[in-house]
């Protein structure tokens, strides 16, 4: 069969990488891609939002499924516009991927089905800002209503950093947002748990903890992820069956109420405190980089999970993992997430890689056979293995060899599981 990937980030080159490696896919199309999809599919350069120039080409190719990687197109309304057109699809249609496209719709629905969330405050003006800042203690979260390409979020010290933040939303700062939502801080650790749905069922489709603060040490403005590992030790059975029951089911309930049942990746952003979990946000697709470091954990074909989640025969699926652990850190350009350069050549050649590591990449195109960067962030290197001390110091001697002087990464991706099961050794060697 032949497939087309939407996207062109580091989360395609994995889902694609994934895709290749299925005994069921005759040839896969990504819709733009990036110079690491180029040798597993045929990169296409169209602008997938203009909806008939993609339903055309996936005619003209004779394309079994589409899948669907980044928010946008969902949020758009891709899946509604091509099963309109009888194309099979994979994601989430408009009205479900309002969860991810709109915290105020999100909230809302919290609020209603009783799920575990921050208190929080929809704002339309500054007025409403006010009265939030009266009934609540600092810091205070704010977040743009629409999507902000992770960006969109600031956790704010000072009322007078709260008022500034939200004026700039409020002026257009993201072309998405005219609300503001103000949260309460959580103090705890966050965790991702990702299930793959369809009409009456789920999968639990990976555990992961990413980290989103550009500096070291959880500092400076959020960004769209400097890295992440698999899986996720917080999330144990006990707590697994809290999120399942009190935010999962209830979310996937109002939904079929609505007559608009979830179907795709969900991912479900906690924030685990005092072992309860509380649902920071949802996304409607698999993360980036999460899903980096999910990929390569998963043993079973994903091709043929996700025509079961097309067909709503999930129930008729078990998923095979690896034991291995998994961790990648972004290579970004220097400046990122605010002003970087851009078309900086990239010299891959002398990267010897195993059968357990990887360079997914995410900001990168091909130019007279060269490799450039063209964006933020620009690859992920990724390592399996069974310590995830280990596995960051392999990724390090990666970064090391690849030594792109336009670029800076995060050395303390996964400090708090490192730390943990350091401190685990040291007790036991008293």
């Amino acid at each position: 069969m032949n497939i087309a990937l939407i996207g062109s980030g580091g989360r395609e080159h994995a889902l694609c990488q994934k895709l290749y490696n299925s005994d069921i896919v005759t040839k896969i199309f990504c819709i733009p891609g990036n110079a690491g999809t180029a040798p597993l599919a045929e990169n296409l350069d169209i602008d997938f939002l203009n909806f008939n120039k993609l339903l055309s080409t996936i005619k003209f190719y004779n394309i079994s499924l589409v899948v669907i990687g980044p928010e946008l197109p969902l949020v758009r309304g891709m899946v509604d516009f091509l099963k309109k057109n009888k194309i099979k699809v994979f994601g989430p249609d408009k009205y479900a991927a309002q969860l991810e496209g709109s915290k105020a719709f999100m909230k809302s629905l919290c609020k209603k089905y009783k799920i575990p969330t921050a208190r929080f405050k929809i704002c339309k003006n500054k007025e409403d800002v006010t009265v939030f800042l009266s009934q609540c203690h600092m810091p205070v979260v704010v977040k743009a209503d629409g999507l902000a390409s992770g960006k969109g979020v600031t956790i704010c010290q000072s009322k007078k950093e709260v008022r500034r933040f939200s004026s700039e939303i409020f002026l257009g700062r993201f072309k998405t947002s005219k609300k503001v939502i103000l949260e309460e801080f959580l103090e705890g650790e966050e965790a991702s748990y990702f299930l793959i749905v369809d009409i009456n069922n789920f999968l639990f489709i990976g555990s992961a903890q990413d980290h989103k603060r550009v500096g070291e040490n959880e500092t400076g403005p959020n960004t769209g992820g400097m890295g992440a590992y698999s899986p996720a030790p917080i999330i144990d059975k006990n707590l697994e069956k809290k999120i399942i029951n009190r935010i999962v089911k209830p979310t996937l309930k109002a939904l079929k109420v609505k007559k608009h049942p979830y179907t795709g990746f969900l991912y479900v952003g906690l924030m685990i405190k005092n072992n309860e979990p509380y649902l920071i946000e949802y996304n409607v697709r698999m993360g980036d980089p999460e899903c980096q470091v999910i990929m390569p954990r998963l043993k079973t074909d994903l091709v043929k999970l996700l025509n079961a989640a097309v067909e709503n025969k999930l129930n008729e699926v078990k998923i095979k993992w690896s034991e291995d652990k998994c961790m990648a850190i972004v290579l970004c350009a220097k400046g990122y997430p605010n002003e970087y350069a851009n078309n900086k050549k990239i010299n891959l050649m002398n990267i010897k890689l195993t059968r357990k590591s990887f360079i997914f990449h995410a900001g990168t195109k091909i130019k007279n056979n060269l490799l450039f960067s063209n964006g933020g962030r620009i690859l992920n290197i990724v390592v399996l293995g069974n310590s995830f001390l280990k596995i960051r110091n392999l990724i390090f001697k990666i970064i090391k060899t690849i030594n792109w002087k336009w670029g800076f990464f995060r050395r303390d991706i996964g400090w708090r599981v490192i730390e943990k099961n350091e401190n685990y050794k040291r007790f036991f060697k008293r």
